[in-house]
């Protein structure tokens, strides 16, 4: 079955080349495409997309906002945030805001296609500048205080799951159940009174301010 994905861009020809990128995929179903936040939140709720495809750097309500928005609608909602801003304070924002990737649009046709796959299947895609400096600042940080909410275990899992692993590899690597390991992701959630993985780094690591 083809992944749905919808699009909010405003610059028109970034707009037509995601639109053609995808439209050569058997794999994929363009449902539509927006130029502004404001459209796209009227409408997105309804059609439902798998995956939405968001600009950070719109005219009115920018990207994060818009997410969120969309997030506090729909918290099952997959967004992968594209732009051209590698500034970790607006990385953390759109993952705070709900996201579950961070894409630079300099090298989108590279790997848009599989990033796509990957949030679809429960990932957390990446471009490799800004996974490089999510993890700086894992190594350079302590976790938040709520981390006395969470037991050793369920940090080893939220540690695995900000590093983008799936529940299959972190059930592999921990040498515990796929079923356990989603026990412990939702006990993660309750705890931290989030809804999802993006969240849940998000507030277990907050960015320095």
């Amino acid at each position: 079955m083809s992944i749905l994905v919808s699009i909010v861009e405003d610059d028109d020809g970034v707009r037509a080349g995601l639109v053609r990128l995808l439209e050569k995929s058997k794999d994929f179903r363009l449902l539509a495409h927006y130029h502004n936040a404001e459209t796209a939140l009227a409408a997105i709720p309804t059609a439902r997309p798998d995956i939405l495809l968001m600009d950070i750097n719109l005219h009115a309500m920018n990207g994060i906002e818009c997410v969120q928005k969309l997030h506090a609608l729909d918290p099952s909602l997959r967004v992968i945030m594209l732009t051209v801003y590698e500034n970790p304070e607006q990385i953390f924002d759109a993952l705070r805001a709900g996201a579950v990737g961070y894409l630079l649009k300099k090298n989108l046709s590279e790997n848009l296609l599989e990033a796509i796959r990957d949030a679809h299947q429960g990932g957390s895609p990446m471009s490799s500048q800004i996974a490089r400096k999510v993890v700086q600042f894992f190594q350079s940080s302590r976790p938040a205080k709520v981390d006395d909410q969470l037991s050793a275990r369920e940090v080893e899992v939220l540690t695995l799951l900000s590093k983008g692993h799936l529940i299959k590899e972190i059930s592999d690597q921990l040498g515990i159940s796929f079923v356990t390991v989603r026990t412990y992701i939702r006990r993660i959630y309750e705890k931290l009174h989030v809804h999802s993985r993006s969240q849940a780094v998000a507030k277990f690591f907050p960015p320095p301010r």
